[in-house]
């Protein structure tokens, strides 16, 4: 795929694999945004690599709505949406509680359909786009620990292979 002045939105691009694929993309030649909730580290990675920043947080509806305004006013279009961001929280069944559970799911379940549903109704109408869901091995089996986390996984990976249907006829991968 030639990535020549793509125009990329990256979820949790600030760091970790966010951060490494907003660096490829942007050697590729591609227009970058990248979305976090830390400002400062989101500010600071944006100035290192060169992208465009977007403080927001996936999990709240207005942020999605705003970040697809802001990447339409900067950059005119929108090729690929990187569904990065997640969060983690790791303890025994017995020790979770619903708030922790519940802020696992708005992120990397709740946030990732809001940002997909917002790009494919951009995608839909130009007949072509790119949502990539980045999951984990924890979307295919379960670990000690991992209710929420590895639960979120499986219901994006689940997500994913919804949107592969639902999606295919307009040319969206």
């Amino acid at each position: 795929m030639n990535l020549k002045n793509a125009v990329a939105l990256i979820t949790g691009g600030s760091s970790g694999i966010g951060r490494a694929i907003a660096q490829t993309l942007v050697t590729s030649g591609a227009r970058v945004a990248i979305t976090g909730r830390d400002k400062h580290r989101l500010t600071e990675t944006a100035r290192e690599l060169g992208v465009h920043p977007i403080h927001a947080d996936v999990a709240v509806e207005a942020d999605v709505e705003r970040t697809y305004r802001e990447v339409l006013q900067q950059f005119g279009d929108l090729d690929i949406l990187v569904n990065n961001a997640g969060i983690g929280v790791f303890k025994n069944l017995v020790d979770f509680d619903r708030k922790d559970f519940e802020a696992v799911f708005a992120t990397n379940v709740t946030g990732a359909m809001l940002m997909a549903r917002e790009a494919a109704k951009h995608f839909v109408k130009r007949q072509r786009g790119n949502i990539v869901n980045i999951a984990s091995t924890a979307a295919l089996r379960g670990a000690p620990n991992g209710t929420a986390y590895y639960a979120s996984k499986f219901a994006l990976r689940g997500m994913s292979e919804c949107w592969r249907a639902e999606l295919r006829r307009y040319n969206i991968r």
